[in-house]
């Protein structure tokens, strides 16, 4: 355990330093632990809420999330989650599915961007309420977020600057988490709550601590560069353990 909680704690640092919960790779980090992978999701998404929460609000203070694009996304999508969380799926499948999604996010964030553009959004930036939904559905299904999913996006089109887009992808995977959560509680019953909160609990204390840390490093001290290059790297050395573990 003093291996895992440390392992949590420095996974919220550098997730929540790029706008992320850190879900997918708690999923991976429990999945090689052993833990059943029907309980991963349910203490990934709650550890996602304690690291972004406190992001959440850093953005918020620091006035540098998009308040009326970034609910239009959330919105859209948190329906959506409700409903993937719903969904059964098998383990190898959710491994599968999890890890090519997240290798593929990552490929997308090392596409060159013009210094300077982040200003003038692509046509397609538009079209970003279109994939809030499905986005949303995958997330919910595989347990996270889903900020791992529309931050490349986002970043793709310059939908806005890598700091606005952060702050989005953080509010996204509050409420994501929250409404996935409920999908995964009706799906699995109280009682897998209750044995991931057993297990979970010194876990979330773990996050708490790092998220905060990392949030603030976001905020007041990261490049906006070095958020789209962190987020990449990150993303592909997760997808990459899960494909190969």
């Amino acid at each position: 355990m003093p291996l895992l909680l440390a392992a949590f704690l420095v996974t919220a640092l550098l997730y929540a330093s790029v706008g992320f919960g850190g879900g997918s790779t708690y999923s991976a980090l429990l999945a090689l632990s052993g833990i059943d992978y029907r309980v991963l999701p349910l203490i990934s998404l709650c550890c996602n809420l304690v690291v972004v929460l406190g992001g959440t609000i850093r953005f918020a203070r620091a006035g540098v999330i998009p308040w009326r694009p970034a609910a239009i996304l959330t919105a859209i999508a948190a329906p959506a989650a409700f409903l993937g969380g719903l969904t059964p799926i098998g383990e190898s499948a959710f491994m599968l599915l999890l890890g090519a999604s997240l290798v593929l996010t990552a490929l997308t964030m090392l596409l060159p961007v013009k210094e300077g553009d982040e200003g003038r959004p692509h046509g397609l930036a538009r079209l970003a309420p279109l994939a809030a939904a499905p986005l949303g559905y995958l997330a919910g299904l595989v347990g996270i977020g889903g900020g791992i999913f529309l931050a490349p996006l986002l970043h793709l089109t310059r939908w806005n600057n890598p700091r606005a887009i952060a702050a989005t992808a953080s509010l996204f995977i509050l409420v994501n988490s929250l409404f996935g959560l409920a999908g995964q509680v009706l799906k699995g019953g109280e009682g897998r709550l209750v044995a991931a909160m057993d297990f979970g609990l010194p876990l979330l204390i773990a996050v708490a601590i790092g998220g905060q840390i990392g949030s603030w490093i976001a905020v007041h001290k990261l490049p906006q560069k070095w958020i789209r290059w962190g987020t990449a790297a990150l993303v592909f050395w997760v997808g990459f353990r899960l494909l190969t573990a």
